[in-house]
């Protein structure tokens, strides 16, 4: 399904002189430079009604630019009432404090049920965007703060401070093996040469880049708070996997090593039975899209993580 919209402006005096496409990103705040010049180059603008395809076309004052948006609907996405925790919600950003066990994005297997599902239904315009507004994942049962794109300027905008590397993500986990101090992970990660599922540390890899931070530790257990410089797939579950401390209750980097030597049987009991890796999104920092102020939003331990810590505190020695 498609949604055409038209607009008809008139140049003011100020633009005299500029080229077509500067011209009507001037006059169309809330529309891409990218999205005007593909509308140029298939012929869907009129500068005095006459069809024009170059964007090195000059305006005058007084003339008339006629431009048509076809707006794809660019996901078959079914709406579902799904329950959101919304941090923020204002005409250019969402902010939402995720749940566990709960898929950020349709794919093979999850069709319904996912974080978009709820979003599309809740905010039915974000159909328009790619991706549904969504700029950056957390894995399924990795909880704590997301921001979604609410216009095209917005996605554009929050999509480039993720390149940038300028948005800050701090996150919480829980982790096995006794960490005695604060450092960096800096190692490349691309997909596992034989377990498709999983990411690895390889040289052929992209670079990624983590820092760690020592809370607390709990016997051979400890708390940190983590940096992403970068945000590869799984980056944070897999380097500290690769350094030999993974993440309590992962289930696919942490196999090898569930528990900690001379962990008492109660604790083993309750790693046991922690039904995700205990991983918490836990402080987002960006630039607003709309007013370029430094923002930031934070997220307390979900109350699983909270146990679990109370668990370590009490049973480690």
């Amino acid at each position: 399904m498609s949604i055409k919209t038209n607009k008809v402006l008139k140049v003011p005096e100020h633009l005299s002189g500029q080229r077509i496409d500067i011209a009507l990103s001037e006059l169309i705040s809330d529309v891409s430079r990218t999205k005007i010049k593909n509308c140029i180059l298939k012929g869907r603008v009129l500068l005095n009604e006459e069809v024009v395809i170059k964007l090195s076309i000059k305006v005058s004052p007084g003339d008339f630019l006629d431009i048509t948006f076809i707006e794809e609907e660019a996901l078959e996405i079914v709406p579902q009432e799904i329950e959101l925790k919304v941090v923020e919600e204002n005409k250019e950003f969402i902010v939402l404090d995720k749940a566990s066990n709960v898929v950020v994005h349709p794919g093979a297997g999850n069709k319904t049920n996912t974080l978009l599902n709820g979003l599309i239904f809740r905010f039915p315009e974000l159909k328009k965007l790619p991706r549904g507004g969504i700029v950056h994942r957390l894995d399924k049962d990795t909880t704590g703060l997301m921001m979604i794109a609410k216009n095209e300027k917005s996605f554009l905008n929050l999509s480039n401070q993720i390149s940038n590397r300028s948005v800050t993500r701090i996150y919480q986990a829980l982790v096995v093996g006794k960490i005695t101090k604060s450092g960096k992970i800096n190692q490349p990660i691309g997909r596992h040469p034989t377990n498709r599922q999983k990411q690895a540390v390889i040289e052929s890899g992209k670079d990624a880049l983590t820092h760690y931070s020592l809370d607390k530790t709990f016997g051979n257990y400890s708390h940190l708070f983590l940096k992403l410089d970068t945000g590869r797939t799984h980056q944070i579950r897999v380097h500290l996997s690769h350094m030999g401390f993974p993440i309590i209750g992962d289930p696919l980097y942490g196999r090898k090593r569930r528990f900690a030597k001379s962990t008492e049987s109660e604790l083993r009991e309750i790693i046991e039975h922690f039904p995700r890796q205990a991983l918490h999104a836990s402080s987002l920092a960006f630039q607003h899209p709309g007013t370029g102020k430094k923002i930031e939003f934070s997220s307390d331990l979900p109350e699983d993580m909270k146990t679990l810590l109370d668990k370590l505190k009490q049973l480690t020695h």
